[in-house]
């Protein structure tokens, strides 16, 4: 069994921004070149996630109301962790969406549905943060 590493850096210019990485973690497979196994791709970070979903706009603005229905950002006051930072939603938002996902290889390919793509979702961007692409297999 073979095993192959890389990370992925980003700096969003928003505090919440959606990401597809799919072609990054496609070029990941590639370089390994390893046929067939698992795929492991997660955030490094706790305000950010990595989660399988559909590429629709309609969908990720349907995300970015109810997560911050659910965790406010402000005011920053409403909660406790506050006391240094402002980012508690941010950490209400990334354990809500995941921190990582594993997808199978085929034939050298993520085997994915017909719709899913893999996203970095960032909840306390700005800044420069990274995810983890880890492959493992033959």
């Amino acid at each position: 069994m073979r095993s192959y590493r890389k990370e992925l850096w980003f700096n969003t210019s928003k505090r919440r921004e959606f990401i597809n990485i799919t072609p990054d973690v496609d070029a990941c497979v590639l370089e390994s070149g390893i046929k067939e196994g698992l795929c492991l791709v997660n955030a490094m970070h706790i305000t950010a996630s990595v989660f399988i979903n559909d590429d629709e706009p309609g969908l990720h603005n349907d995300f970015e109301k109810w997560l911050e229905k659910l965790a406010p950002e402000k005011p920053y006051a409403q909660y406790q962790h506050n006391g240094f930072e402002d980012n508690a939603d941010a950490h209400i938002k990334r354990t809500v969406m995941g921190r990582e996902v594993v997808v199978a290889l085929t034939n050298g390919k993520l085997d994915l549905g017909p719709w899913e793509q893999i996203f970095y979702g960032e909840f306390d961007g700005k800044r420069m943060k990274r995810v983890l692409v880890k492959i493992i297999g033959d």
